[in-house]
Parts: C-alpha cells; sequence; structure tokens
C-alpha cells in the first residue's frame, strides 16, 4: 500500500517581513504640493524628523538612508527651487515617496524546490535545498520569495529561518534587446503597425531600453497626428522591452533576504507561480529555470527566471503561439536534443512541446485529458517532470467538484514523454480537515518537487495561504503507477492509498 507521510514542517506568512517601495503620490501636482510642505519646515525641524524616520525604521531596513536619498533624487524635479538642500531634508522627502510593503502579509504558498547551488559543509548524505514561494500582500500582488532548508537521508526537514531584512535587489537600469527576436516576439503580440516600425527601423541590430524609448519619444514629437491606438501600441513596445531585464543581489546576503518583486508593467500585478528546475546541459553545466506568469492586471504573460546561483536573476519573455495561458513546466534536460516542456494552453488538458530554441514555442501534442472524477474540471502540471528510472515522473493536480484541487501522479516515457506508462486512478493527496481553511478553500497544489534518498519531496500548498511537505517512498510510487497503467486500470495485486 503507497504510504504518503504528511511531515508537519509548515511555511507560514509572516507580516512581519517587510520592505521599502516606492509610493505613487498621484497626480504631477499634487507630488509638487508634498514636496513643497516639506521644504517649508525649518531645518531644525527637518532634521529631528529625519532622526525619527532612522529611529522607526532603520531596524527593519538594511541601507534605509540610501534608498531614500535616492528616493528623493527621483523626485527632485518636482522641487519649485534649485537651492542646496541637506541630507536631512532630503531624507525626509525621499520618505514621504516611500512606502512599507509586508511581502507575506496575506499568503505563502504553492512552493517549488531544488537542490541548492552549495552543498557544501553537510552531514553525511544530506541535501540543502531552495525553496521558492509565491508570496502575496497588500493589493493581491504576488512576488517570489525563497527558504534554504536541509533533508536528511532519513527525511527530516528543517527549514532554516529566513533572514531579518528582505530587498528587491538592483536591477539593470538599459538592458540590450536583439532586434530579430523582439520584432517577432511584437508580431506575436499584435504590436505591429507602420508607425512601430518607423520606429523599429531606426534601432540597430542590439539596442537598449534607452534607445529605444528614445525613438518613441522622436515617434511622438515628430508626428502630432498620433491616434490613440497607434499611441496605444507604442506603450505595448515599450512594456514589451520593461519586461526583459535583469536582477543583481549582493553575495553577502542570504537567499532569503532576496525578493523577485514586480518590475515591470507586464508584472504590476504580480509574479506567479514559478516553476524551479535544475536544467543540465548535455555537457553537465546546470542553470536554474523558473517558467511563470506575470500579470497585469489585465493581460496574463508567460516568462522565463534565469540564474546561475540565485544572485543574478536574467527575466525573459517566452515566445512563440504556443506560449499561452499558465501553467507551464519545463523538462530538466533535453530530450533527442531539444528543450520540452509541458504546458495547458486550453485551461483543461496537459501538452507536451518540443523547441530547439529556449524561449520560442511553435508546436504542441496533448498528452493528458481530465479522465477521473477528481479532475474533472481541469489537470494540469505540479512543476517539472523528475526523471527516474523507470520514466518521467509527473506530479499533476486535479479539479473536481467544489473546486476541489488534489493532487495526482502520472509516469512517462523517459525517451518519448507523449506515451503514457502509468497514472494514479485516485489522487495522490487530497485536502485534509485542517488543510481545507485558507484564501482559496479546498486546495491542494505544489510547483515542483525532487527525490532525495530514495523519497520524493513534495512541498504542497494549503488552500493559498501556506505550505507543508509530505514524503512519498520513490519505488514504491513508481510500481504503484506501473501497476495501474497508462489509464488508470489496475494491472495487477491490489493497489491502494495510504496517508499519515
Amino acid at each position: 500500500m503507497l504510504e504518503v507521510h504528511r511531515t508537519g514542517v509548515y511555511v507560514r506568512p509572516d507580516s512581519s517581513r517587510v520592505l521599502f517601495r516606492p509610493l505613487g503620490i498621484g497626480p504631477e501636482e499634487r507630488a509638487s504640493r508634498v514636496v513643497s510642505r516639506l521644504l517649508y519646515l525649518p531645518e531644525t525641524e527637518a532634521t529631528r524628523l529625519a532622526q525619527r524616520i532612522a529611529l522607526e525604521f532603520d531596524g527593519r531596513h538594511d541601507r534605509l538612508r540610501a534608498y531614500l536619498l535616492r528616493r528623493f533624487e527621483q523626485v527632485e524635479p518636482h522641487l519649485p527651487t534649485d537651492r542646496t538642500l541637506s541630507d536631512s531634508r532630503k531624507i525626509l522627502i525621499g520618505a514621504a515617496f516611500t512606502q512599507e510593503y509586508a511581502l507575506e502579509a496575506a499568503a505563502l504558498f504553492n512552493p517549488s524546490i531544488v537542490p541548492h547551488p552549495d552543498q557544501s559543509e553537510l552531514p553525511e548524505g544530506a541535501l540543502r535545498f531552495v525553496l521558492s514561494l509565491r508570496a502575496v500582500g497588500e493589493g493581491h500582488i504576488s512576488s517570489i520569495v525563497f527558504r534554504d532548508g536541509i533533508v536528511s537521508t532519513d527525511g527530516t526537514i528543517e527549514i532554516l529561518p529566513p533572514a531579518e531584512y528582505s530587498t528587491a535587489g538592483d536591477s539593470n537600469p538599459d538592458p540590450y534587446y536583439d532586434k530579430e527576436l523582439f520584432l517577432r516576439k511584437l508580431g506575436e503580440l499584435g504590436l505591429l503597425s507602420r508607425r512601430v516600425d518607423s520606429v523599429m527601423a531606426r534601432l540597430d541590430d542590439s539596442f537598449t531600453l534607452t534607445e529605444l524609448e528614445g525613438q518613441v519619444a522622436r515617434e511622438l514629437r515628430r508626428d502630432r497626428s498620433v491616434t490613440a491606438e497607434e499611441r496605444h501600441l507604442l506603450e505595448g513596445v515599450r512594456a514589451l522591452a520593461q519586461a526583459n531585464y535583469e536582477l543583481q543581489f549582493q553575495a553577502t546576503r542570504r537567499l532569503s533576504e532576496c525578493v523577485i518583486y514586480p518590475n515591470s508593467p507586464a508584472e504590476r500585478y504580480g509574479i506567479e507561480d514559478a516553476r524551479f528546475v535544475a536544467f543540465t546541459e548535455e555537457e553537465g553545466s546546470v542553470t536554474y529555470y523558473a517558467p511563470y506568469t506575470a500579470f497585469s492586471g489585465e493581460l496574463i504573460l508567460p516568462q522565463m527566471l534565469e540564474t546561475d546561483d540565485f544572485q543574478r536573476f536574467r527575466i525573459t519573455t517566452l515566445n512563440g503561439p504556443m506560449v499561452e495561458n499558465k501553467g507551464l513546466a519545463l523538462f530538466p534536460r533535453r530530450i533527442n536534443g531539444h528543450y520540452a516542456m509541458l504546458a495547458r494552453q486550453d485551461n483543461e488538458n496537459i501538452y507536451l512541446m518540443y523547441s530547439d530554441m529556449l524561449h520560442f514555442w511553435y508546436t504542441r501534442r496533448r498528452i493528458l485529458r481530465p479522465t477521473f472524477w477528481w479532475e474533472a474540471v481541469q489537470i494540469g502540471n505540479c512543476g517539472s517532470p523528475i526523471e527516474t528510472e523507470a520514466g518521467w515522473l509527473l506530479i499533476t493536480h486535479g479539479v473536481g467538484p467544489m473546486r476541489k484541487y488534489s493532487l495526482g501522479a502520472v509516469l512517462l516515457e523517459k525517451n518519448d514523454p507523449a506515451v503514457v506508462l502509468g497514472r494514479l486512478p485516485q489522487p495522490l493527496m487530497t485536502p485534509i480537515e485542517h488543510e481545507r481553511e485558507g484564501y482559496v478553500p479546498n486546495v491542494l497544489y505544489s510547483c515542483g518537487a525532487l527525490v532525495h534518498a530514495g523519497r520524493l519531496v513534495l512541498p504542497y500548498a494549503m488552500s493559498d495561504q501556506s505550505s507543508s511537505f509530505a514524503l512519498i517512498a520513490l519505488d514504491e510510487l513508481l510500481e504503484e503507477l506501473l501497476r495501474w497503467g497508462p489509464t488508470g486500470r489496475k494491472h495487477q495485486g491490489e493497489g491502494g492509498y495510504h496517508t499519515t
């Protein structure tokens, strides 16, 4: 009988984890009034208030003073004077345009797990891992946060306490773009027009964000007859460029300090459900990729995170007619020389895609459809497939009556993952009583698992609120999958499930 062991290890949201973010005041006239009010204060009062801000907030943030001075520089154009200001007054004005944001105030869920790049100084047989999570705060804005932990040979899981501070990292202010690839994506998004063509024609084969924005501004100045529709297209060009950027974190920072917070218009309302995978190239190099969903408030845009060390991240758009909807999951290596990825373009079935280019996807093949009662509404992946001797182990989620999300398991053929070798007819896990309550009740969900010491280590979210871990003996799970076969019909033996 297959046993699913719930570990009782929980990762819960912590509203005390905050970072500083820009505060938008509103129209330019209002921002100017705010600045003017603070300029009227006597210098002694400005100094006292700046000291008070430091006393109240320095202990909650790292490098707050430097950030407030940079924030002042951003709002300096609203000053009605050129006179030199003291640092205290600059800090006071910068603080008026800054806010604290509680990253995890609402939820911490949809985890994925990969081996940590650093496996030094560990007990024999232990594995250090990176756990990524979707954090939700004020305004239901999602960001990606991290925890690191250790799993031992006996299955004991330790989550290390998070760092004292949180930081959103430094973005590259002027990234480069390849013109040919950029034009291809503009076409897929329906953003090409005579006016957009005019802008792109004035750019070199490789161009920067500054150069692009300069040409957009030139086009708007050159022709005052720009229609609202044409202006919308030009703004779309800028938004696409801004969706491709880089983030850099200091090497001295702990992983749990690092926050990937929305940085572009495409992500304005969140970065959702990153599915991290340690991708190994044929020569042995490892890169960590994570397809995720960017949400602008109106549109969803599949994107890709890429990092070698969890210090420098490259964020790029995914391209091609098959890049749509949510739930993309990359296989951890090439298959027959091609990149392979799972998708759910129709919000119902699971598809397999191949490509020779990581960021472009043009074809798909349906490999799994909802079949059992507990997945009657839809099925999807719960992260990248895991390679085993028996084949690719895929953890799935199924949505059934009353929008109840359960976890399932499927085994795919190693050299041709379009071939299904085994499929559990009943859920691998379904919400038990204490897992049913949360922001979205009756939901179990995961964005990625790993295998260590003969066990499947499966992090999972509970009702879009918090997260936990389950352990499953890998050999028993594979045996159960092969017993039931590709259609979920029992080949031999009893088959069964037991959870603790």
